[in-house]
């Protein structure tokens, strides 16, 4: 089983640079690092339990599947029930993101941002409405900031190719 330094650090590289579109995308990653799957799944498993890499997850286009209209949902929540409120709202399928983050007062009061993403603005509001009627929220203040345009998403790089030992057909893939 491979466990050095230098095969967690090619990984890394190669799954920075996303995963293959294939049905399973661990094992054409072990065949670029001449493992097998299981060493890359317990490699990445290490990883991310030393807290070298903090998320592993889908860069999602949005726009590319058909979602144009993205909509960051400001939310004005009382202090106290910040938590509870985040996890009603971010317990639906259709909400990307949800988080808090500080007011920045006196122009800013919202302190939790949700993102819902929808094929138009009408499917967007109709979530939102829904969002307000399941989790309570008629007396809380919020807006709907559609997004104007796409800017570009990538997934984190973690390392440069020319810092890492990687076997030569890594690179030059």
């Amino acid at each position: 089983m491979r466990k050095d330094s230098s095969f967690e650090n090619a990984l890394i590289e190669v799954i920075s640079q996303g995963l293959p579109l294939v049905s399973h995308p661990y094992a054409a990653i072990a065949e670029q690092l001449d493992c097998d799957e299981i060493q890359v799944i317990e490699g990445i498993n290490r990883i991310m339990m030393r807290g070298d890499m903090k998320r592993f997850g889908v860069v999602v286009r949005h726009r590319k599947l058909g979602y144009r209209a993205n909509g960051m949902v400001v939310w004005d929540i009382p202090d106290a029930r910040v938590t509870e409120i985040g996890h009603c709202i971010g317990q639906y399928s259709f909400v990307t993101l949800c988080y808090q983050r500080p007011r920045r007062l006196p122009e800013w009061p919202y302190n939790l941002f949700s993102m819902i993403h929808g094929q138009d603005r009408d499917a967007v509001i109709e979530q939102v409405d829904f969002i307000v009627r399941q989790c309570g929220l008629h007396d809380i203040n919020h807006e709907i900031l559609f997004s104007n345009r796409c800017f570009k998403q990538r997934g984190a790089s973690y390392a440069r190719k020319h810092d890492l030992n990687l076997p030569e057909r890594v690179l030059n893939e």
